[in-house]
Formats: structure tokens, C-alpha cells, sequence
């Protein structure tokens, strides 16, 4: 089954409103030109689930820019000051989640998960609002499973079939959100043919991945 479209094809498939998965930290290994597509596009009032904000010219930072985003979760925003002056505003709400949390969230929506136990962040803020449960004396936060309707992924390397192969650091939040969402779209560098990946460096299996497009 091939599964590369053009750009335009694959960014027809978001629509206002929907919440997005976008793979990146500080902007490395996030799919620019889709970025790029989706200002152009002009969809608003999307949930961003990124590891942070961005920068004001990269990354989500564009969407952000373009007041096309009403809910950002992530770890971090420091890169951004807008996305500080649209939180404090009110504009944008912004969820802020600590970064292994935020990991273990996407990668237990990914794999089917109901849920895990972390001692991270109890008896501070981040509890507020969550159940609390005592193993063997030590008090856990149950944090739930984070998905999406969208992930945009970038990769280095992939083929028709969709298996992916990421380059160094950029392979960061790409790998699980291509797991987690309803529909995965990758930008890639460079298409290769089915079979033309050996499959023992593939990152992320083709069974996750719907769309392709070349970057």
C-alpha cells in the first residue's frame, strides 16, 4: 500500500478544533512545512500537545503566532514570551506537565495503557485534581493516558509503506506520538520503496503511520 500524498492532501485532513500531536523539542524534529501549511491553511482553535511552545518564527511557535491555538500542553513555554503573555492573558490556556510525565502519558496512549503511577509531582500543584494512591508506604499520582486526533511527525528517512527512520535527537517525541494518535502524518526527507528500509533500524513500524509526504 503506498501512502505518500501531497502536502496539500495531508493537510486537508485537519480540520478547527481538533487537538494535534507534534513531534519536536525546542523545534528539532518538528515538521516545519506542515507548520508552515496550517498558518497558511488558517485552521484555529487547535490543542497543541507539543513538548514546549516552540519559537516565535519555528515550530509551533507559528500557530501560536497566528493566535491558531486555544489549549498548548506541554512542559515547557520558555522559548516563547508570547506564549507566556497569551497564558497570563488568558487568550491561551496552557497545561504545563512535567516532562517524564508527559512522556509516559503519550507513550501509555500509544500502547493501550489505562494509566500509570508516578511519585513525580505529588504535594505540589500538579496533584491538584488527581488521584493519589499509596504503594508500600510511598504516595503516587495516577496519571492517564494522553492521545490525539492528529500526529504530525519528521523523519529522516521512510518508505512507501510508512516504516520511518529519524536522525539523532530529532527521533525525541516523534517516536511515541506516532503511536498515539487517530491519524499519523509524516514528513519525510527522504522515499524510499517497500523493503528498501532494513528493518532492524526502522523506529516507528508502518502500521502506524496513515500518511506520507515528501518533504
Amino acid at each position: 500500500m503506498n501512502k505518500v500524498v501531497t502536502l496539500e492532501t495531508a493537510m486537508d485532513l485537519i480540520k478547527d478544533g481538533m487537538t494535534i500531536m507534534v513531534g519536536g523539542f525546542m523545534a528539532a524534529g518538528t515538521p516545519e512545512p506542515f507548520m508552515d501549511a496550517l498558518v497558511e491553511k488558517g485552521v484555529k482553535d487547535l490543542t497543541i500537545i507539543c513538548n514546549d511552545a516552540g519559537f516565535p518564527d519555528r515550530g509551533v511557535g507559528k500557530l501560536i503566532d497566528k493566535r491558531q491555538v486555544k489549549h498548548l500542553i506541554a512542559t515547557h513555554i520558555g522559548l516563547n514570551p508570547l506564549a507566556g503573555q497569551l497564558m497570563n492573558s488568558g487568550e491561551m490556556k496552557v497545561d504545563l506537565i512535567p516532562q517524564g510525565t508527559f512522556a509516559e502519558q503519550i507513550r501509555a496512549g500509544g500502547f493501550g495503557l489505562g494509566g500509570f503511577l508516578t511519585p513525580t509531582g505529588v504535594g505540589t500543584v500538579v496533584a491538584e485534581g488527581k488521584q493519589v494512591m499509596t504503594i508500600n508506604g510511598r504516595e503516587y499520582l495516577l496519571e492517564l493516558p494522553m492521545r490525539a486526533d492528529v500526529a504530525l511527525v519528521h523523519a529522516n528517512t521512510g518508505d512507501t509503506m510508512g516504516n520511518l527512520v529519524y536522525r539523532r535527537s530529532t527521533k525525541n517525541f516523534n517516536v511515541p506520538m506516532a503511536t498515539a494518535a487517530d491519524v499519523t502524518i509524516a514528513l519525510v526527507d527522504e522515499v524510499k520503496e517497500a523493503g528498501d528500509i532494513d528493518p532492524d533500524v526502522v523506529h516507528t513500524p508502518g502500521i502506524f503511520v496513515d500518511y506520507v509526504v515528501k518533504g
